[in-house]
């Protein structure tokens, strides 16, 4: 299966004014995780309670995008027996470091009734293609699990701070642990290094760094009308991080006209050209404010960084064409 987003010219690069069209991945694909290996883009996305669990997509110019099918596609990687309807793989995150490619996914087996049984693991591979390594289980202290794999060699697992107990917050903020790689287990002290702002729903931590700052991506909102991209950073991994006084990086809360709505969940990716794109997921309401038929999807926006160093997407809302990458163009 093949997906493409736009037609552009198959040799060379993109030519002045090409444009990729949203969504890029349309039809149920929530949460992406975006990453670049070299020349190539590997986009990974929620698959909930449907088997094989969390699907790969692979482009050379962020513009075509070819489906490379489910990566945990063996009983030994993944069985959903059991699992509630919205239960099973939430957010995935995928990562490469140390000569692999790290996968770390959330199978849900409940949510309801107060408690979330949320059990959190990495697999790795040396190929994108498999075959991946048995899951570690991490915790289930938090969902939408991600992994940092920072400058000086250190390795971070973070997660909602998540606490299930009567009267307090499911969301409460983002924690961080250190993940030993070559051992496989957490190691040290848990840390809440994010709070969140006062829009709350606190989850989808990714950490990047970039001129010295460790940059917070976080969803917030929920994952309906008002969900939203925060940012915030820190000179630390473990803080404080400064909220973006700007407020959202993107979201469409404020304007229900956009035909892209529920903007939110974003992944930020530097091309080899030292452009910046953020993925998000997205719904299409089929009329305003209405039923998003196609399920949540996946967009992309270019991404500039002002003078004092923040993330900036156009207007701070999903835009369904966006400029192409200066990449040479591979459709498949």
């Amino acid at each position: 299966m093949t997906t493409e987003s736009t037609s552009v010219s198959s040799a060379g690069d993109h030519a002045d004014g090409a444009t990729i069209t949203n969504p890029i991945l349309p039809g149920f694909h929530p949460d992406p995780s975006i990453l670049r290996v070299g020349e190539d883009y590997y986009l990974a996305t929620s698959t909930f309670q449907w088997y094989p669990g969390v699907t790969l997509h692979h482009s050379r110019d962020l513009v075509h995008w070819q489906s490379l099918g489910g990566a945990l596609d063996e009983l030994r990687l993944l069985d959903l027996s059991g699992v509630p309807d919205s239960g099973g793989i939430w957010a995935p995150c995928l990562s490469y470091a140390h000569g692999l490619f790290h996968l770390v996914f959330t199978r849900v087996d409940n949510y309801l009734g107060g408690w979330w049984d949320a059990q959190n693991y990495i697999t790795t591979a040396t190929d994108i293609n498999g075959p991946w390594s048995d899951p570690i289980p991490v915790h289930a202290r938090g969902f939408d699990a991600s992994l940092h794999h920072d400058a000086d060699g250190t390795c971070w697992f973070l997660s909602v701070n998540g606490d299930w107990r009567p009267g307090r917050d499911f969301f409460g903020g983002i924690q961080a642990q250190q993940w030993d790689c070559a051992d496989g287990k957490l190691v040290g002290d848990v840390h809440l290094i994010y709070s969140g702002t006062e829009i709350g729903v606190t989850e989808g931590p990714h950490i990047y760094q970039r001129d010295g700052w460790y940059y917070l991506m976080t969803a917030e909102g929920g994952t309906v009308w008002d969900h939203q991209v925060t940012v915030a950073r820190s000179r630390s991994l473990l803080g404080p991080y400064e909220t973006d006084p700007a407020g959202p990086t993107l979201t469409s809360r404020n304007n229900p006209e956009l035909p892209l709505q529920k903007a939110g969940h974003g992944s930020l990716v530097e091309t080899t050209g030292g452009e910046w794109y953020l993925t998000h997921l997205v719904g299409r309401p089929h009329a305003t404010r209405g039923r998003c038929i196609m399920g949540r999807e996946t967009a992309i926006q270019k991404v500039t960084w002002t003078g004092d160093g923040w993330p900036r997407v156009a207007g701070a809302v999903p835009q369904l064409t966006v400029p192409a990458p200066a990449l040479p163009a591979v459709p498949f």
